[in-house]
């Protein structure tokens, strides 16, 4: 009998992943909730909790699996589906303890010293930096997704701008994550602070991220990913696998992994930590964690590796041991490349159907997925950071990192946007 896995928010790119999987003709994968509803500016968890409840009563056949890659509120959604209908998922408690910032510091720093200095601090009452705090450092929501309303501040003008942004759009993440935080036992300090603020000291390197899993307890690291920014931003360019660093970095970032995940409670999960490494000072910085693994870096994986990291999530969810592979893929090196614009306007084209397939027709190994539509305002997009606004995103495989920018070249002279200011 197939294995009926339930994916919250299966969507076609990552559908087309999935059935690449191994095994992949022994499971049959079904959409529970569309991404549409999961990835909104109106995010309603009770709702959105009855209606896959809902689904998943009615569907006629063992429910083996129900997984999710994307961040809040599928991040939430999966550990809580999974504990009323007995499927093999992390707890609650532990995703919460990842996914919220100012948490999920308190927690590391019971065990490593691998992370900037923080406070908390609360938007609605908070006119001054906390005492902790020197500019030029980063403030955020202690729950956001893809950088949305994460400030650098380097003045008090700065400053107060950022938590006025803050202050307008901070319900979108922080109402519903106080739902969550509502529902599970917290400590004094984090019980009120969904709509609360993280101000961290602001550290600067090499940005790494560390993809894993932790089975029954104990914690594997498969692989390290780069994020590369635009030059003079903190918007990032692309994800390249596998990332450029010194061996003797890959043991401390693994050593540090464990630590903290082990603290916090993450089990039977996939998972990824964000770091910044500083090579003059050879320092690690933890930027945050994620009790989940990147769809982002999953045809990374499987261009390089020949397996997407989605195998991990699978894999876990049916309780077998993922046996991981290392460079079966295609290709030595590979890159997920955002298309980006600075500044809001009417989109007024988008490549054709045709000049897409062109692109994938005649660069080799690349696969593009447009984020705009014609006639959409970018300021109307969800999930965007709070400095630019994605237009398309871009999949490429190469022998090496010369020729994959060479290949995005190529690509974005071939895409065309027009805008209307």
């Amino acid at each position: 009998m197939a294995k009926n896995i339930f994916v919250l928010g299966l969507d076609e790119l990552n559908a087309e992943t999935l059935s690449s999987l191994p095994d992949a003709d022994e499971y049959r994968f079904h959409q529970l909730l569309h991404p549409d509803d999961l990835l909104t500016k109106d995010i309603r968890l009770p709702t959105l909790l009855a209606s896959a409840e809902r689904q998943l009563y009615a569907f006629d056949g063992p429910i083996d699996a129900i997984v999710g890659y994307w961040d809040f509120p599928v991040s939430s959604l999966v550990p809580i589906l999974c504990e009323r209908f007995g499927t093999i998922g992390p707890s609650l408690e532990a995703v919460v303890k990842c996914e919220h910032k100012y948490w999920s510091r308190t927690e590391q720093q019971k065990v490593v010293d691998e992370h900037p200095r923080f406070a908390l601090l609360d938007p609605q009452q908070g006119t001054v930096p906390p005492p902790e705090m020197d500019y030029p450092f980063w403030i955020k929501p202690v729950k956001s997704v893809s950088s949305a309303l994460a400030y650098r501040v380097r003045n008090s003008y700065e400053f107060e701008s950022a938590l006025e942004s803050i202050r307008e759009g901070i319900d979108w993440m922080g109402t519903p994550f106080q739902y969550v935080l509502d529902h599970i036992d917290t400590p004094p300090e984090i019980g009120e602070s969904g709509r609360c603020c993280l101000a961290e000291e602001d550290v600067t390197g090499l940005q790494l991220t560390v993809e894993g899993y932790v089975r029954n307890g104990d914690v594997h690291v498969y692989g390290v990913v780069g994020s590369i920014t635009y030059p003079d931003t903190s918007c990032f360019l692309r994800y390249q696998y596998p990332a450029a660093f010194p061996p003797h970095v890959s043991g401390r970032l693994t050593e540090v992994t464990k630590r903290v995940i082990t603290q916090v409670g993450l089990d039977n999960s996939t998972l990824n930590i964000e770091f910044f490494w500083d090579p003059a000072r050879d320092a690690l910085n933890i930027l945050e964690i994620n009790p989940r693994h990147s769809q982002s870096h999953a045809r990374l994986f499987q261009m390089v590796d020949g397996v997407p990291n989605h195998h991990a999530m699978i894999s876990l969810a049916l309780d077998r041991d993922p046996k991981l592979q290392h460079g079966q893929g295609k290709h030595r090196v590979a890159a997920k490349w955002f298309v980006r614009r600075f500044a809001d306007g009417l989109v007024t084209r988008v490549p054709t159907d045709e000049e897409v397939a062109r692109v994938e027709r005649e660069i080799p190994s690349t696969t593009v997925s447009l984020v705009v539509d014609e006639g959409q305002r970018l300021s109307d997009l969800t999930h965007q950071d709070s400095y630019s606004y994605e237009l398309a995103l871009v999949f490429i495989g190469a022998d090496s990192e010369d020729e994959l920018i060479a290949k995005y070249e190529r690509c974005v002279d071939a895409l065309p946007f027009t805008f209307d200011e």
